[in-house]
């Protein structure tokens, strides 16, 4: 041991001072090292953004909803101004060529198919045809929970 330094009378932390650090290690990859957790990647990286846009379509999609519920919730319960809601919704939900010309019953009977719940009945049905020719007519609070109902349940129709 010709290169060992002379220890004899050195003290613990001149002995300490005399030991040589240890090496630190490689640093560690983040790259996977095999191909299918890149395949893994990549689909799930495709999925999330097949998602986001699935979930933006449907959401674009039911906008005219959204703003007409917000109407209906910020108006007095005036059968003229819910009804005019209520057609505007369909219009954008349904083709023009099928919503438009509907009137009386035939429009309730309308609206009525393209709901699970059928909300229009009775009074407010009638109120509900009648409303865009008696602006002055009296609130009707059945009415406003009824196109509330009907705004979030009905089924679309195609957009042609």
């Amino acid at each position: 041991m010709a290169d060992a330094p002379d220890t004899d009378g050195l003290g613990l932390v001149d002995l300490l001072n005399l030991l040589k650090p240890v090496p630190e290690p490689e640093p560690i990859s983040m790259m996977p090292e095999t191909q299918g957790w890149i395949w893994l990647a990549i689909a799930t990286v495709m999925a999330c953004s097949w998602g986001c846009v699935v979930l933006v379509r449907r959401r674009r999609a039911t906008a005219y909803r959204r703003e007409a519920l917000a109407e209906l919730h910020s108006v007095a319960a005036d059968p003229a101004t819910m009804a005019r809601i209520i057609r505007r919704a369909a219009l954008v939900a349904f083709p023009r060529r099928k919503v438009a010309s509907l009137v009386g019953q035939d429009w309730v009977q309308f609206l009525n198919s393209n709901c699970p719940d059928a909300p229009f009945s009775g009074l407010a049905a009638e109120a509900l045809v009648a409303g865009p020719y008696h602006q002055n007519s009296r609130e009707n609070p059945e009415l406003k929970a009824q196109c509330r109902v009907w705004l979030k349940t009905h089924t679309a129709g195609s957009m042609q």
